[in-house]
């Protein structure tokens, strides 16, 4: 978040304060991304992926401190609540094998939590939402124990002014339930990719990633099921909006902003304009101040804008832009909507087709903007958290009428050799591309993705056991072949 956090009660005078800061980091950055050269550098990728840690009977294991702590690894951090960790990567070029690469860093920072778990009774478990999840595992004491998050909490909970009511319409069973707190956020645990290029290539993939994220997302859905119902293909989608929504009393046409959202329209002019919006359309949530003057470090460097970062942090854009002071600074793009899960190889697919056709489309990302408007663009992307690889997706069509609909299953075949030719284009080498665009078409053929075939497993064990049973049952399933390293498609379905 760009500061430490060590409080969770703030005066008023703090957040006017804050805000000033705010305004004058708005100020300096529109300065700094001006400068000849700023963000100049090889293209690079970097990941974060956030995880769960259960028991021996498949519950969430509350022990993510102690598990950071024996695992001592640098790239091992704490998450929202208790059962959650993340690991993080140092960027890798975008060049050769990098998804290989990530992947082999990540494996890494997985076997120290894993190994530092079993100590601890627990494990990891890589998927979207755990199924084993209950209503009490969620209140407020599943909130991991730091000044960051209680901070966090008492922010959200201090704009809203009111428990938080959760409603979730699946296509077969709806959830309604509430809760006091942000403990819900933990509940979904996600795959984060993201791309560094040169800041005059950011407009061009961000909104690209806004057109590309919802034909991968139906492909890569992995979070059916939440508190025993099952809901949407991407129900993480749904709940994460939800569990950070200052906004008492809020629909989906609210005029209020949101914090999670799919953004508020393409970008006009670059990232300049979604760092403004984010400061002039949220109020502060967590105003500590650092002890720098933006304008001031601004005159012998790169400053490192803490407040602005720290405030960035608790707006939830499904692709937002990231400022980083390091090594003369850059900001990046960071596509946050995909799941955890089902393993690490589908993970690496997903992230490659996502990267690859945002690289695609973005060349003439400007033509494409004529083609759909925003609001059809974040219309798909919900569609696809809803309904998966059975979405149907509004697309970009050379002629009028445009966009035209089209099934996910019939456009995703369509864009892979886009994606696959781009990537190699930027120095993928071919057989890392085709590798894992590959996973992907074979998902596709076999119609199977980590909800589809957790949803499936589920319906057919269902038939002979409770509920509660076939869940536990399907999840121990789930966990063996995600073990084994097999790609989803790969996996046997129950009949």
């Amino acid at each position: 978040m760009g500061l430490e956090i060590e409080r969770e009660e703030f005066a008023d005078e703090e957040y006017r304060r804050f805000a000033e800061r705010l305004r004058a980091s708005i100020e300096v950055l529109e300065e700094i991304l001006s400068r000849p050269g700023f963000g100049d550098g090889p293209a690079t990728l970097g990941a974060e992926l956030e995880f769960s840690l259960i028991d021996r009977e498949l519950r969430p294991a509350p022990c993510n401190r102690a598990v950071l702590q024996d695992a001592a690894h640098p790239h091992l951090t704490l998450e929202c609540d208790r059962f959650d960790l993340e690991c993080t990567t140092p960027p890798v070029a975008l060049a050769g094998r990098p998804f290989t690469a990530l992947g082999e860093q990540l494996e890494r920072t997985l076997e120290a939590a894993r190994d530092a778990a079993v100590r601890h009774g627990a494990r990891p478990a890589t998927i979207g939402i755990l199924p084993t999840l209950a209503a009490h595992d969620l209140q407020s004491g599943a909130l991991t124990d730091s000044a960051r998050y209680r901070a966090l909490s008492a922010g959200i909970r201090r704009l809203r002014g009111a428990p938080f009511e959760f409603r979730i319409d699946g296509r077969d069973e709806t959830l309604a339930v509430a809760c006091d707190d942000v403990t819900f956020e933990g509940a979904t645990t996600s795959w984060q990719v993201h791309l560094k290029s040169a800041l005059a290539s950011f407009r061009g993939n961000y909104n690209a990633a806004q057109i590309a994220t919802a034909p991968v997302l139906a492909i890569a859905g992995n979070s059916p099921l939440f508190l025993g119902h099952r809901l949407w293909d991407e129900t993480r989608i749904a709940l994460f909006r939800q569990a950070v929504d200052e906004r008492q009393d809020a629909d989906p046409d609210d005029w209020r902003p949101a914090r999670v959202s799919f953004g508020n329209g393409f970008a006009r002019s670059g990232a300049l304009e979604l760092f403004a919006e984010s400061v002039a359309l949220h109020p502060a949530v967590i105003p500590v101040l650092g002890d720098e003057d933006p304008r001031t470090a601004a005159r012998s460097g790169v400053p490192a804008l803490a407040e602005l970062r720290l405030h960035q942090g608790t707006i939830w854009r499904w692709n937002r832009p990231v400022f980083d002071p390091a090594d003369g600074g850059h900001v990046r793009l960071e596509m946050r909507a995909l799941p955890c899960g089902p393993t690490m190889l589908d993970m690496l697919a997903n992230g490659a087709f996502l990267t690859g056709l945002v690289l695609a489309l973005a060349p003439d990302v400007e033509r494409t903007m004529h083609a759909i408007t925003f609001g059809q663009a974040r219309r798909n992307f919900y569609a696809a958290a809803r309904d998966g690889i059975d979405a149907e997706i509004l697309w970009p069509a050379r002629e009028a009428p445009s966009p035209r609909p089209v099934p996910a299953l019939e456009l995703v075949p369509r864009l892979l050799p886009l994606a696959q030719a781009a990537l190699v284009a930027h120095g993928v080498a071919v057989d890392e591309a085709d590798r894992l665009l590959q996973v992907i078409e074979r998902r596709v053929a076999a119609r199977v993705t980590g909800a589809r075939w957790q949803a499936r497993t589920l319906a057919a064990i269902e038939r002979t056991s409770s509920r509660d049973a076939a869940i536990r049952a399907m999840f121990t399933r789930y966990l063996e072949l995600s073990a084994s390293g097999a790609p989803v498609h790969e996996w046997p379905l129950a009949t």
